[in-house]
């Protein structure tokens, strides 16, 4: 269980250096957001009163709001905001694990290497995430045709755990390519196959931290979906900071444990003592 917990250990030992790098792409990501589409959605669920707009289904689980022009403005920014501040984090995190420096120094010129690759694979996440909400949505819509309103709601809950589940397990294909691309030069598909064969040992645990982390905040948007507008922005605000630092730390963090490498900010620590 230490290896779940020790991502959190690195963030809160070392919050005011990456607390910046999320706070923006946060903002950004909170305000895009369709809280409205999410609450109708839920409420509709449990009262029986059924959203029947495919498209609104669809805005409940997408990452981002297009109801109107000033929603899709905040989504491109929380996209360009994550491609930069995630280099930049990740550029920190890993030249502070592999030499035990904990400095900004030389962060642009890392940023350089970085940027394309990070670019690549949250443009490919982000497709992805977006293609499974077209699908779900369409799935969840499909259920409405049954007659039974207490059928629709049990399907619907089944198909959502099923697809979130599905989801999980597709990150974590993935998850461990981004730092292993930084940390090796390899291109894109041997970062991949690498990652994979890492993932053999580390795939519960990650799973486990994943469910740890994604769970809570599902639960969170969804009652903050009931509250007005700014107090939804502003709960989004912490808890997307938060997501953010954990997730670029611990892939990270995975990753030095799963390649067996030696984490110098632990080694520094222990000199020190």
């Amino acid at each position: 269980m230490r290896i779940v917990y020790d991502h959190w250990v690195y963030i809160f030992k070392n919050i005011w250096f990456i607390l910046p790098f999320a706070v923006i792409p946060a903002l950004f990501l909170s305000l895009s957001m369709d809280f409205a589409a999410i609450e109708a959605f839920w409420r509709g669920l449990f009262t029986g009163d059924f959203v029947t707009d495919w498209f609104e289904i669809f805005s409940c689980f997408s990452l981002f709001g297009f109801g109107t022009t000033l929603d899709i403005v905040y989504a491109v920014c929380g996209v360009i905001c994550v491609l930069v501040f995630m280099s930049f984090t990740l550029a920190f995190v890993e030249k502070h694990m592999r030499i035990g420096k904990r400095t900004l120094a030389s962060l642009f010129s890392q940023f350089r290497g970085v940027f394309l690759p990070v670019a690549g694979m949250m443009l490919f996440i982000f497709l992805l995430y977006e293609v499974w909400a077209l699908v779900l949505a369409a799935m969840l819509y499909s259920i409405l045709s049954i007659a039974s309103k207490a059928a629709v709601i049990a399907l619907s809950l089944a198909v959502i755990v099923l697809f979130f589940a599905a989801l999980l397990y597709l990150i974590t294909l993935i998850y461990l390519c981004l730092p292993c691309m930084h940390m090796t030069g390899l291109g894109p598909l041997q970062s991949l196959l690498y990652s994979y064969r890492l993932m053999v040992g580390v795939r519960g645990r990650l799973l486990l931290s994943l469910l740890m982390s994604f769970v809570p905040a599902g639960l969170i948007v969804w009652g903050a979906s009931f509250l007005p507008e700014a107090a939804s922005v502003v709960i989004c605000l912490v808890l997307f900071t938060f997501l953010f630092m954990s997730y670029c730390v611990r892939m990270e963090t995975f990753y030095f444990m799963a390649d067996k490498l030696d984490r110098e900010d632990l080694l520094q620590s222990y000199r020190e003592l």
